[in-house]
């Protein structure tokens, strides 16, 4: 993978959607009503140089809807685009999603010949049962042909994954993890499934025939999931919906939406592993918990909630957090009996 870029964002909301994913209502998700098309590249990309924010470090990203789906000679205005933008300088590389049953042959010629560096398919699940209740209209073996293409042909490939949807469970959830590790991904988006206004699952859940996660279960899964894909060596880029004033407002009526969802994770992650050491240690008076640079906080948990959690599971008096240069994710304990 390339190092993190800034992104000039472009949204497709629903365009070329073959399907009415029960979960999905991409306006709401990303606050934005119509299509772009081409003269809204060009709008986005001046934007960004007002600010600028363009160069060889600037990423031109189609967020939303199915991006090969869409009729090609829509998709060819579209990257041409964007591809003029890369060409004068004011971005490196061109990035889009889509869907799994929309990438062939003919599609990644297409992609190649317009510059498109980074690929992400919506994978959602890899359970057969779970795709099928969500309205995917794809399956397992789409994921794993159209992932081979991309890869095949050069291309980044990031996966994005789903959990809490229709028919899933924890294990359902940790199957698809390892499934979509054995892809061999340039990184992994999870995205805990949020009820949106305005969707079937919206209904279902009004009509009590859907049950979200809890904030709870959410972190607390999506904590195990990072374990699979760092033992794969496969970043995850993103943990959550990126928040927004619509969702924010009351778009996400249920579920585990948070605006700081990946922070939450990062922080049950570091409490698994104190909670690991504490384990094996004779019981101790006081502790202090060495973490590296810039992961107090994360260790300590929002408003200090791992360190409460500690101080009443294991009996302590005192617990502090230091930072020294050690790993991510790695703690070492220092005790003291008094």
């Amino acid at each position: 993978m390339t190092p993190k870029r800034r992104i000039i964002p472009v949204f497709v909301p629903h365009l070329g959607c073959p399907h009415a994913c029960v979960f999905c209502n991409q306006r709401r998700i990303s606050g934005v009503q119509r299509p772009a098309d081409a003269d809204d590249v060009e709008r986005a990309v001046r934007s960004a140089a007002a600010c600028g924010l363009t160069g060889p470090q600037t990423e031109i990203a189609f967020y939303g809807g199915s991006f090969t789906a869409i009729a090609p000679q829509q998709q060819e205005a579209l990257l041409s685009a964007a591809r003029r933008a890369v060409e004068a300088g004011l971005a490196g590389a061109v990035r889009l999603s889509t869907r799994p049953d929309c990438v062939d042959a003919e599609t990644v010629r297409r992609l190649l010949r317009f510059g498109v560096e980074t690929v992400e398919l919506g994978a959602q699940s890899m359970d057969p049962a779970v795709l099928q209740a969500s309205g995917r209209g794809h399956t397992p073996e789409d994921t794993v042909l159209a992932a081979q293409r991309i890869r095949d042909a050069g291309l980044h490939l990031i996966l994005q994954m789903m959990t809490g949807l229709p028919e899933d469970t924890p294990v359902r959830a940790a199957g698809t993890a390892r499934q979509l590790a054995a892809l061999r991904p340039d990184g992994v988006r999870i995205y805990p499934a949020v009820v949106i206004r305005d969707t079937p699952m919206y209904e279902m859940w009004q009509a009590g025939t859907y049950r979200p996660q809890t904030l709870e279960e959410a972190v607390e899964l999506c904590a195990g999931l990072l374990d699979v894909f760092d033992a794969a060596g496969i970043p995850v880029i993103r943990l959550g919906l990126n928040p927004t004033a619509e969702l924010s407002a009351g778009g996400a009526a249920a579920g585990p939406y948070h605006p700081a969802f990946g922070e939450l994770v990062y922080g049950r992650r570091y409490l698994h592993r104190a909670q690991a050491l504490l384990r094996d240690a004779a019981l101790p008076d006081e502790v202090t918990l060495w973490v590296g640079r810039g992961k107090a906080s994360m260790m300590a948990g929002q408003k200090g909630c791992n360190l409460q959690t500690l101080r009443t599971q294991f009996g302590l008096r005192r617990i502090r957090v230091k930072e020294t240069a050690l790993p991510p994710w790695e703690v070492r304990l220092e005790i003291r009996r008094v």
